[in-house]
């Protein structure tokens, strides 16, 4: 996805996509695996995520992601929303992000979403998210959030000396070895 980087400094690095959208990033771990250069990174600025308010088979209303080419729709009206908060949406690689200072978190800003993916013992994910603004678009409700858990990126450095962000297929492929090497490095 994302296929290249320029060094800001030490600290940090940019993602670019195909799109040429770009993703400041902080690199929170630098290390080496099967002799390539791995980095987990940090995006600089607050993930966002949009949801849509869609009424289920039976009749309860329930949160959904929305497609990449519904953000392009909503997101002049997301933007002036979070605006309003003095945080600036922006359309970056991998994921929207905002700028800005985020409000606190508090226990009625916030939700916890079931993914569809389930754990060891088989009970289903969740993820957490505070909700930033909620917006109408074309009669839809929308719900602006970000992720209470940090969005961690992998990526590898390529022999061209380019970052790429590690595929779901690869990570899980060299999952084992990236949690021991990530262990061995907080030790």
């Amino acid at each position: 996805m994302a296929d290249n980087t320029q060094p800001i400094d030490e600290s940090a690095v940019v993602l670019t996509d195909d799109a040429g959208r770009f993703l400041p990033c902080q690199v929170e771990q630098s290390f080496q695996l099967n002799g390539r250069e791995y980095l987990l990174l940090l995006p600089i600025d607050a993930p966002i995520e949009i949801f849509v308010w869609q009424q289920g088979d039976d009749d309860d209303d329930i949160l959904m992601d929305i497609e990449d080419e519904d953000i392009d729709q909503i997101f002049l009206t997301a933007k002036a929303v979070l605006a309003e908060q003095n945080l600036m949406l922006q359309r970056t690689a991998i994921t929207l992000t905002a700028a800005g200072e985020l409000p606190d978190a508090e226990e009625d800003n916030c939700l916890t979403l079931e993914l569809d993916e389930l754990d060891e013992t088989g009970n289903p994910l969740t993820e957490e998210f505070q909700i930033l603004a909620t917006c109408f678009y074309e009669d839809e409700e929308y719900t602006l959030c970000t992720p209470l858990d940090p969005l961690l990126i992998f990526a590898n450095r390529n022999s061209s000396g380019t970052l790429e962000v590690v595929t779901p297929e690869e990570f899980q492929l060299i999952r084992g070895s990236l949690e021991e090497k990530l262990f061995d490095l907080l030790e």
